[in-house]
């Protein structure tokens, strides 16, 4: 499919990601006429991602970035849905942001393929599997590829687009027009590698930011501190863990650490206890800073 044939677009899983996606694609796609459609088959999260669409898009108002008008335009754009397979069938790019496990992903491939489009552009978030795993249950795996958004997805502006040996160019160009036209940056990454490009440099900075930790050579604090103010990012490793979730980067790491058996890929046993008691950062309330009443 051409980029300028998708005015149709389908985000499966409507939990943090996946809502700020479709709201990023419908807000800054608006003079490409882009509708958006946000499913997922659990009823409890239609019921959360449609309060936080009306929440976000009335505080914008409230704040004076959106007309009235504007938000209620937002709005007529963005469906929100249980019903996935009415959705697919009406995809012209689908993008999967489900949880992180190669096996459910799979399955909904396998699924979708099948229902959509022959022609519909298949993206998965995932930022850890690459989407040759998937290809061999997809129907016309040269529509396939990863489009990576970055937490929070609204807010940041890279989207990595990594092409399998599968993914035809077509895909690739579509994929990369359509992040633009949504206010993004995309890059592209010629063939597939285990964390693509920033997650990989980020996984190095987590890796000896632990470091420093397990010998005590300075708190979480101070070393968040020295990678914000002395190194310019905008948020330090463990902040950023937080916000993203210890279980995500325990996850991560149990998946790579299996595919390489490189003992640097193992999660850090300060992560491990992290995650064994359930501390997963801003979610929880507690992971490597407390957030009592959801904030730092």
């Amino acid at each position: 499919m051409k980029a300028e044939e998708i005015k149709t677009i389908v985000v499966i899983g409507a939990g943090a990601m996946g809502q700020q996606i479709a709201m990023n694609t419908v807000m800054n796609g608006r003079e490409h006429s882009y509708k958006v459609i946000l499913c997922d088959s659990f009823e409890g999260a239609i019921g959360k991602a449609e309060k936080w669409a009306s929440d976000y898009l009335s505080g914008r108002v409230a704040k004076g970035r959106l007309t009235q008008e504007e938000a209620d335009k937002i709005a007529d754009c963005l469906t929100i849905t249980k019903d996935v397979d009415t959705a697919v069938s009406e995809a012209d790019f689908i993008i999967e942001a489900i949880i992180e496990n190669l096996e459910i992903k799979r399955e909904l491939f396998r699924k979708i393929s099948r229902i959509c489009r022959p022609d519909a552009v298949l993206g998965t978030n995932s930022s850890n599997i690459v989407s040759s795993r998937l290809a061999d249950v997809t129907v016309n795996p040269e529509r396939l590829l990863n489009i990576h958004y970055f937490n929070p997805a609204l807010v940041m502006q890279l989207v990595e687009l990594v092409k399998g040996g599968h993914t035809s160019e077509e895909t690739i160009e579509a994929a990369r027009v359509f992040a633009e036209n949504t206010g993004k940056t995309p890059i592209v990454l010629n063939r597939e590698i285990a964390g693509f490009v920033a997650n990989r440099i980020n996984a190095a900075v987590v890796h000896e930011a632990l470091s420093l930790l397990e010998k005590g050579v300075a708190t979480v604090n101070d070393i968040d501190t020295a990678c914000e103010k002395g190194l310019g990012y905008p948020m330090g490793p463990f902040r950023l863990m937080d916000l993203t979730g210890i279980d995500v980067n325990y996850y991560v790491r149990v998946e790579r650490f299996a595919e390489s058996q490189d003992p640097f890929d193992a999660p850090n046993p300060l992560v491990i206890e992290k995650f064994e008691k359930g501390e997963y950062g801003r979610k929880t309330g507690k992971g490597w800073y407390e957030y009592p009443d959801g904030r730092k």
